[in-house]
């Protein structure tokens, strides 16, 4: 029988990995939504030029918490290797008992 088929989220490393590509396509569409503002402030688009403000805005916003992300997967992969360490320690080690 062939293994489960692995998700982004089948462990943190892959969490990470998975974030890391969402930041960069986040930070491509954010270049091609600045093209596009520079088009729209040309043509004098009104109406265009907010909804691309709108829309950079909510790239930024998206890619800040993406960012905050990424720190929360890092802080919890250390936890996991620091408790994992602990786990193989002995209870009453001999630096313990002095």
């Amino acid at each position: 029988m062939s293994s489960p088929l692995q998700t982004p989220f089948d462990s943190v490393e892959n969490a990470q990995q998975y974030v890391r590509l969402l930041l960069e396509t986040i930070i491509e569409a954010k270049a091609e939504i600045e093209a596009d503002l520079t088009l729209a402030a040309q043509a004098n688009s009104g109406r265009r030029l907010e909804a691309l403000r709108l829309v950079q805005f909510k790239l930024d916003k998206l890619e800040r918490h993406l960012h905050d992300s990424g720190r929360l997967l890092n802080d919890l992969r250390t936890l996991r290797r620091l408790l994992l360490e602990r786990v193989e320690v002995p209870a009453t080690s001999p630096e313990r008992e002095k």
